[in-house]
């Protein structure tokens, strides 16, 4: 939940901030989604190289409910990826300027459905593949996450 309610505060942020500043910015705006596709495609290509560890699973702490939303509050609000998605690459997809209150809401639970659904079951599996998961999967997972971000990327690019 605290995942998701970072991905809501930051979707506000773009709209409402970045409406404002695609009318004052004009061409600049531009460029911001061009280095945001850069960054992308950066990140991709840091995947790509990467090579995953063999770890050691340790024993589990329980924690509270409230800070496990504050942790996932904090991780999101931190998360320079989250940032670079929601104002720079949202514009992308959505014309800001002419956004309404209905596609706002709109917006707001597509992502808590698609943010929410895929966080947990990003959780259920690591959960269950983290013991058996051996570094060359994990290598071959790193090599398809970094062709999506590479792709997206060069989307990103393209479509500005």
């Amino acid at each position: 939940m605290g995942i998701v309610t970072g991905d809501i505060i930051f979707i506000l942020i773009a709209i409402l901030g970045l409406s404002f500043l695609s009318k004052t910015m004009g061409s600049l705006f531009v460029v911001i989604k061009y280095l945001g596709g850069a960054y992308l495609i950066w990140l991709g290509i840091s995947l790509f190289r990467s090579k995953a560890q063999e770890t050691k699973t340790e024993q589990t702490v329980k924690s509270s409910l409230l800070s496990s939303f504050v942790t996932g509050l904090a991780i999101t609000l931190g998360d320079q990826k989250a940032t670079l998605f929601y104002l720079g690459f949202l514009p992308a997809f959505i014309n800001i300027s002419k956004i309404s209150y209905l596609d706002t809401i709109t917006v707001i639970l597509v992502a808590t459905l698609a943010v929410g659904g895929v966080k947990l079951m990003y959780a259920l599996m690591a959960d269950k593949l983290s013991a058996i998961a051996s570094a060359k999967t994990k290598n071959k997972i790193n090599l398809v996450a970094g062709g999506v971000m590479i792709a997206v990327g060069i989307f990103v690019i393209a479509k500005a």
